[in-house]
Order: C-alpha cells, then structure tokens, then sequence
C-alpha cells in the first residue's frame, strides 16, 4: 500500500510552512467485527524536499478500506508510511473515527512537536 504514494519536489524547500490535508472519507475495517470503520483523516506537515502527491494520497487512504486494522495501528502506520515515502521535517497525523458502540475516538500521531514558529494545527 505505501507503494501508492507519490511525491513531487517542494518548490520551496528553504522555507518552512504549514501543509494540511483531510478527508472525511477515510474507511477501514474493524478486525474483530469485519464492520467498516468511518473517519476523518487529517495530515498535516513541514515539507523538506518533498511533497505529497493528492491523487495518490487519494489512493492510498481508499486502498485500507478491506484491511482489518484498529483505529491505533492505522493511525500510526499512516504516519510511519507518509514520513518514509516523503521525509517531512514534521508531520502529525488526525484520525477522528465516527462513533461506534457509543464510544467517539480520535487518535493523533506525530512525529514530535510542530515547529514553535509555526500555527499549532
């Protein structure tokens, strides 16, 4: 699945700034249910020499909707497999799940805190 994301070059690689993307269509499956599991995903970084290519992050989320995945280990794989495929300086990673069994989730992964010159996200 990480072999889905692409880049391209930053075209301002000597300047830091804030880049966010969200999709509110984010699915998975739960692994002990099979049931899907609904979020919204949020990404937010500091490029260094690459950015993220949209259509292929595109890809990359819909390639998780058949996968058996807990909302903890999706989180954190997103993040680990976004950072090695484009080396941001920093990188936070927002999924809010919808509710389930009366319980809401949200699950935040970074790669430590967002740069303090920066608009915390």
């Amino acid at each position: 699945m990480k072999s889905l994301l692409e880049t391209f070059p930053n075209p301002n690689p000597g300047r830091d700034y804030l880049i966010v993307h969200s999709t509110p269509e984010f699915t998975s499956m739960c692994p002990k249910t099979g049931q899907p599991d609904f979020a919204e995903v949020e990404v937010a970084y500091v490029a260094d020499e690459l950015c993220l290519e949209l259509k292929a992050l595109k890809l990359y989320f819909q390639s998780f909707r058949n996968e058996g995945i807990y909302y903890e280990a999706v989180t954190n794989r997103l993040l680990d497999e976004m950072v090695e495929a484009c080396r941001p300086r920093w990188m936070r990673v927002t999924a809010d799940f919808n509710v389930r069994g009366g319980f809401g989730s949200v699950v935040i992964a970074e790669t430590g805190p967002c740069p303090d010159h920066l608009p915390e996200w």
